[in-house]
């Protein structure tokens, strides 16, 4: 039987569609910002702030009439959940029974020796410490306790290593964020019982995760339906790749990449009729966040777009090619650029760095417009009316 092959502009339609990157989704209320959320799965959480953290640039790149509080108000109507995909993600509350396969793993934390060098010689009596606390007293964040931790790893003293381990573990959770600061209580007064109690077995949840991050990837190899919620191993998707292709739920295909290159994949057995019924790629330019979820594999956007995009936070300044903040621009259904921004809120200004048009991309009047929309709209929703800096269209040099 031969496979289907998509031309890479169908593959990136579909990928962009299954992220929400079609066209800009409306939301205009707490529930509409809900929907959106569980149609991509997660958001990440990120405290880098330098033009605006991670998980409102994720939302507002999919909703430009996405506000701050509406995820606050989520998280407080128990709507959703902070824990752990790849890293800190808000996720929908009715995936968290899922979640306790991620808590019994946890519990082996305990023996690492970075947890026990900082959690102190007699964990059980810290752990017993922080709970009784908490029972008694109720909502309480790092700050509320005296040991404050030294150097390294964000400082954790035990405390704070006993609230993680607790958290972790499934016996606590995050009931809101004060500023950034998590703050935590127990789990039974944070998490609906119907979601808390529900213990699915291991093989439900490999099911769920697989078919869950294959509905919102489009198409996908075993490793990377594994490594979307980062909750399973990539033998049991490679397992259940196995059985559902057998029970004719998948079907193999192969994608063309941006070089011409093809690889195998699985995709829904739908996946034609999913294909006819794709919108056009948005007209507009939006900027994505660094953490977005459409480019969080990098090795994927390279195949996929002709995208190498490093994120620079980490790499010593006179090493970046780029910069430190590097926002991916955009338009329609490819990458057409990148900027290096900062937002000054101190003095109500969006600074341009450094604008880089991608390879062949000609910044004519009408994109040079499109990209200062962009920037403009970006401005408006970090809180600052100007914007100073590197014209776009002018090709930078990197350093």
């Amino acid at each position: 039987m031969a496979v289907l092959t998509l031309d890479n502009e169908t593959a990136r339609r579909l990928f962009l569609d299954r992220h929400a990157l079609s066209a800009p989704a409306t939301c205009t209320s707490p529930d509409d910002l809900s929907a959106l959320i569980r149609w991509i799965g997660f958001v990440q959480l990120d405290s880098v702030n330098a033009v605006e953290r991670a998980h409102h640039m994720i939302l507002f790149s999919r909703a430009p009439t996405h506000q701050r509080g509406w995820l606050d108000e989520l998280q407080q109507g128990r709507d959703i959940f902070e824990h752990w995909t790849h890293d800190a993600s808000l996720l929908p509350m009715e995936f968290y029974p899922h979640w306790h396969h991620r808590f019994k793993k946890a519990k082996e934390r305990l023996k690492h020796p970075n947890w026990q060098k900082r959690i102190g010689e007699d964990p059980q009596k810290t752990i017993r410490k922080v709970r009784a606390r908490i029972r008694k007293d109720g909502e309480v964040g790092t700050r509320h306790f005296d040991d404050k931790g030294a150097g390294g790893w964000w400082g954790w003293g035990p405390s704070k290593t006993a609230l993680e381990f607790l958290w972790r573990t499934g016996e606590l959770a995050i009931a809101r964020r004060d500023g950034f600061e998590k703050i935590y209580d127990l789990a039974e007064r944070v998490i609906p019982d119907e979601y808390r109690k529900a213990r699915p077995t291991r093989r439900q949840t490999v099911d769920w995760a697989c078919e869950t991050a294959l509905a919102r990837l489009g198409f996908a190899t075993p490793t990377e339906l594994a490594k979307y919620f980062d909750l399973i191993e990539i033998a049991e998707a490679k397992d259940w790749a196995k059985r559902a292709a057998k029970r004719k739920e998948i079907v193999e295909i192969a994608v063309t990449g941006a070089d011409g290159s093809h690889r195998h994949v699985f995709a829904p057995a739908d996946i034609e009729e999913q294909i006819e019924k794709l919108p056009s790629p948005h007209e507009g330019l939006r900027f994505l966040s660094p953490f977005d979820l459409a480019i969080r594999e990098r090795k994927r956007a390279r195949q996929l777009f002709g995208f190498d995009y490093t994120i620079e936070i980490f790499v010593p300044e006179k090493k970046r090619k780029y910069g430190y903040y590097v926002l991916p621009l955009m338009e329609g259904d490819r990458f057409i650029g990148r900027a290096d921004l900062k937002t000054h809120r101190d003095d109500d200004r969006l600074e341009v760095k450094g604008f880089w048009p991608e390879d062949g991309v000609k910044m004519t009047k009408a994109r040079i417009a499109a990209t200062q929309d962009a920037l403009a709209e970006l401005a408006r929703f970090t809180g600052v009316s100007r914007i100073e800096g590197a014209v776009p269209g002018r090709r930078a040099k990197a350093s």
